[in-house]
């Protein structure tokens, strides 16, 4: 399971945060409802890719080298 590997769970908090941004870039009314509460913490993802996009996007890089060479 990803929550007892480090790596595995970074990968997973950032397919979190693309996906997420990538679903509110479709369907903004989605997760615009869901601001707070459990659901919220989707909104909250998709804001962090949107705001941070050239950061999540060097993860992206990093994180696609690390699984491909490095493992």
């Amino acid at each position: 399971s990803a929550i007892f590997n480090f790596q595995s769970l970074l990968t997973v908090i950032l397919l979190l945060i693309c996906t997420c941004a990538y679903i509110r870039s479709l369907a903004p009314s989605l997760l615009d409802k869901n601001k707070t509460g459990l659901l919220g913490i989707f909104w909250k993802c998709a804001r962090i890719g949107e705001r941070k996009s050239p950061y999540v996007a060097v993860c992206c890089v990093v994180m696609a080298f690390g699984i491909l060479f490095m493992q």
